[in-house]
This record gives structure tokens, sequence and C-alpha cells, in this order.
């Protein structure tokens, strides 16, 4: 394994501790992590190997997919328009998207769009990677479908789909594709390598990610949780049908094809090294050079626990808790405080805010684990402690 590089003032020096201790046996494995505190950079680590199959180190500027932690991006973002007035989370999406009204949808508000509460998390219609790519096909089937469940009732986890509906609010309230809106209002001025479709042509340093054997266990077992003569509805929102694999990548395939990562996949395709994501998630809580932390009575509004307890499709606990499309601090993600909102993302990932320490954190991985994965929980204990004091 490369070793570990970057730099860390004094005073974090147990969390490099807690990030150096996450390589331990996992010689394919590659990561980074980001701390920012009060606006600056405090960790900014890497190490490991970023593509397992030709031994390629893990770079400084090294970025990965970061696969659902785009959804808490896409949600800061949703949440500047609520913060200028042009959004509002208790309005109708038919105000904004007149077709998502179709079959009973109606009452589904931008809330519950984003709180996983709209009734769509995957598709009544088994659709192939062709069709995932193109996003008028996509937004057009989740506007005509009928809900899974009556809306507002309950939440299911909106593993994919959740981006076209957090992406199509963007676009039909500013006239501009997520990504675009993504770059020019947020990782452009910030100076974060923070992406949402990266050109073929510029697909350079960016890791291959693996499913390990615990990621895989873990498909293995939702798979075999469907009932007889039942759609498996969870896995269905993972692959769409036939879009991708389970486990989202594959050697060729899903997150790791150049045309995917082209493609705009606001619930699973950001782009980002872990000091971009950590730089984002802090411009939210703190003021830059170029950007105003976010509104304090909008961020209440945004954190608001919106869904919470069993979800809709039964699953173990512990569960997970949503605001306007926030991950909050429960039993499923622990943050360093209760204050704690952001997003974690599968195998792995991990990024989020402390508005009440000024703290902001990001760690990203290439080797996807499932499961007991601790690395982050670690990373975050450690940080915990070292606030404390």
């Amino acid at each position: 394994m490369s070793g570990i590089h970057g730099t860390v003032e004094e005073r974090f020096q147990p969390v490099r501790e807690a990030f150096t201790t996450a390589f331990e046996g996992r010689p394919r494995m590659g990561a980074a992590l980001a701390v920012h505190h009060r606006g600056q950079p405090v960790v900014d680590l890497w190490g490991g190997v970023a593509d397992a199959r030709s031994s390629a180190p893990w770079t400084s500027d090294t970025s990965t997919v970061v696969f659902s932690c785009t959804k808490g991006i896409m949600s800061l973002l949703i949440a500047r328009l609520v913060e200028a007035g042009k959004l509002d989370y208790e309005l109708p999406l038919t105000d904004i998207w007149p077709e998502f009204g179709a079959n009973g949808k109606d009452t589904v508000t931008v809330g519950d769009a984003l709180s996983h509460r709209a009734g769509v998390s995957a598709l009544r219609t088994s659709v192939g990677l062709a069709e995932a790519l193109d996003w008028y096909a996509m937004t057009t089937l989740l506007a005509e479908q009928e809900p899974l469940w009556q809306p507002g009732s309950g939440y299911g986890y909106h593993a994919l789909t959740h981006g076209w509906l957090s992406g199509e609010i963007i676009r039909r309230v500013t006239g501009k594709m997520p990504g675009k809106f993504l770059a020019e209002t947020l990782a452009d001025p910030l100076g974060a390598h923070l992406r949402l479709g990266v050109p073929v042509d510029h697909q350079t340093n960016i890791a291959h990610s693996e499913a390990a054997e615990s990621l895989r266990e873990s498909v293995r077992a939702q798979q075999a949780e469907g009932r007889p003569g039942e759609p498996n509805w969870p896995s269905a929102a993972m692959t769409l049908g036939s879009a991708f694999p389970q486990e989202l990548v594959g050697s060729d395939a899903g997150f790791n094809r150049p045309d995917v990562r082209a493609a705009e996949f606001p619930g699973a395709g950001a782009v980002a090294t872990a000091r971009g994501l950590s730089a984002a998630w802090s411009s939210a809580i703190h003021d830059t050079d170029v950007t105003s932390r976010l509104d304090p009575a909008v961020l209440k509004q945004a954190t608001e626990v919106r869904s919470e307890g069993e979800p809709v499709f039964p699953a173990p606990a512990p569960w997970p808790r949503w605001g306007a499309g926030f991950q909050l601090d429960s039993g499923a993600r622990r943050y360093v405080s209760v204050e704690g909102f952001g997003h974690d993302g599968a195998g792995g990932q991990v990024a989020f805010a402390e508005p009440g320490l000024d703290l902001s954190f990001a760690f990203v991985t290439n080797w996807m684990e499932a499961g007991d994965d601790d690395r982050a929980t670690r990373i975050v204990d450690a940080l915990r402690k070292v606030v404390e004091r």
C-alpha cells in the first residue's frame, strides 16, 4: 500500500491515526480525508491506491465518485434556492413540474420529494443503461409513474431516483441542468474539485471503485429479502432494472464507466476530492471570500426531521433520519454532534457539516464496503474526541 500523505494540524493528529488505521488489511484501498474548521483546512490526507489494477497511487488530486454524498450537495443547492426566495419546501411539486402530478402524486411537496416520501423510490418499468443516461426519458418516467405507496404517508429510500427529483427541481427553477448550476454557484466560486457530469476527455485521475466482499454479501442478503411474488423494490431502487449492477460498480460497469461519469446522476454520480467536498460543506456554515453561509432560518427548515423510524419497505434498525434531503444524525449515521447534517454514500463515503462547531468533514474511498464497515465512524469518533477537549 502507498503511504499516507498530506497535512494535519497538530491538534488533529488523532484523526490522522484513525485514518491510517482504516487501511489495515485493505491493500487495494485508496481514500482521502479532509476536515475544515472555522473555514480553514485542518486535515488534508490521502493514501493507498487509486486503481488496484495498475497499482496507480492515490494522489493529492485524485477524485472519486462519491455516490449518495451527491444527494447532500443537491440538497445544499436547493437550500440556496429556498434562501433566494425562488423555492419553498412546502410548495407542491406540481407548481414547478406539473407533469409530476399524474397518477395520484399531486400532493407531493418539494420537501416530500427531498425526504424520500414521494413514493417513487424505484421504477415500475425496468430500464437499461441507455435510458438511464437520458435525462428527459427518466424524468418523464418518474412523472408518469403510479407511486409505490401513498405519497407522504411514509418514506422509502430513493437511492437513484432522488437525483432526478432534486435535479429536475433545480432545472425547472433555474433553467439550468444541475451539473451546471453546481459548477456556477458552488464548485467554481470555491475552487472546489466537485463535479456532476465529467466529460469523457476530462476524466483523468479518477479512482477506480471496487466492491469488497462485505458489499457483495450485503447485496445478496437484500436480494434474498424479497417476498415471493412481489417485486423487491429496495433492490430495484439500486439497479433501475438492468441499468446498474446492485453494487453500483463492476470492473467496467456502473459508475466506473466513462459514459456514466459523463452523464448527470444527481442521486449518486458526483465526482469529487475529499478536499472539495469538505469545502462545499464548510461554505454552508462559514462565510468565505466568495460565498456566505446558509441563512440560519433556512438551515433550520432544511434540517427539521421529515422522515424517521421504520421505512415503508421493512429494513433492520437502526434507521436513518432525513430533513429536506439532508441525512441527519441518527443511530444509522453518527456525526460529531446531534446538530450535524450531511449525507453518506455507498461503500463508505461520508460528508457533513457541524454548524455549532463550525466544522466540516469528508471521507471518500474507492474500496466499497458494507455491513460492519466502521472506517468513517472511527475517524468521526476520533474527531469528536478532539473537538470535545
